[in-house]
């Protein structure tokens, strides 16, 4: 008997995860809908909609924001940076540089994305909006100049906003369905 109980536990548990990712699923489509939509879309109560939303602000919800028309905002390009950090001995210069690169990037707002990886013989990429090709060549210059000591070399792969052709805009709500 107690076999059987652990085992309806455990489906509550993945039935209750299911509801929860459903819910994450409907947000990232339209974080507008409200609660009552959300219920009436998930076919659930609105009461526990809004405690699993709690729930969901809580533990998976960084922050919450609008994805713009970045053309109209302004913004010409994207551009995808990577480098190469050079090779340097032990952790506290390791430490030094990676403060020294947090502290030039807080002081971007156009980066919106920064972090290690690798790929491409890169290990740095960073993601950055910029209203024309000449504010582009200033970040690269600025990048150039306070980073270089750090880095082995940097590529760049440039998006025009307004003009091209697109496979798909800039949006997270295509993320909804792979949940």
């Amino acid at each position: 008997m107690h076999q059987t109980f652990k085992g309806i536990a455990q489906i509550d548990i993945i039935m209750k995860q299911e509801k929860l990712f459903r819910l994450v699923s409907e947000m990232l489509k339209n974080s507008k809908k409200s609660d009552r939509e959300l219920a009436g879309i998930l076919g659930v109560s609105q009461p526990t909609v809004s405690r699993t939303r709690a729930r969901i602000e809580k533990e998976y919800i960084k922050t919450y924001t609008i994805i713009p028309d970045f053309e109209k905002l302004g913004y010409q390009i994207m551009a995808f940076t990577f480098a190469k950090r050079k090779a340097y001995p032990g952790n506290e210069v390791a430490a030094e540089i990676a403060q020294k690169s947090k502290k030039w990037v807080d002081k971007r707002p156009n980066v919106i994305f920064g972090a290690d990886g690798e790929g491409l013989g890169k290990d740095i990429v960073l993601i950055s909006f910029h209203k024309n090709y000449s504010a582009y060549a200033e970040f690269t210059r600025s990048f150039a100049m306070d980073m270089g000591t750090s880095l082995d070399n940097f590529e760049s792969f440039l998006v025009s906003i307004g003009s091209g052709y697109k496979l798909r805009d800039f949006d997270l709500k295509y993320l909804a369905d792979d949940i």
